[in-house]
């Protein structure tokens, strides 16, 4: 199922929730990069893990 992130998105890592907030960088297929506070550019395949979207008005 592809993901429904888009770029620009903030997120959360379910099973990292020491990485901090993270903003989508690029969404392909499942494939979804995130530049998180604590953790810097990770590759999420979200068919695997998915992640929490954040509500746009908390702040980064």
């Amino acid at each position: 199922m592809p993901s429904h992130l888009v770029p620009g998105q903030r997120v959360r890592h379910p099973e990292r929730p020491e990485w901090g907030e993270g903003q989508v960088q690029s969404v392909v297929g499942d494939r979804v990069t995130v530049n998180f506070e604590h953790a810097g550019k990770v590759l999420v395949n979200t068919a695997v893990v998915p992640l929490e979207p954040l509500d746009a008005t908390q702040p980064w």
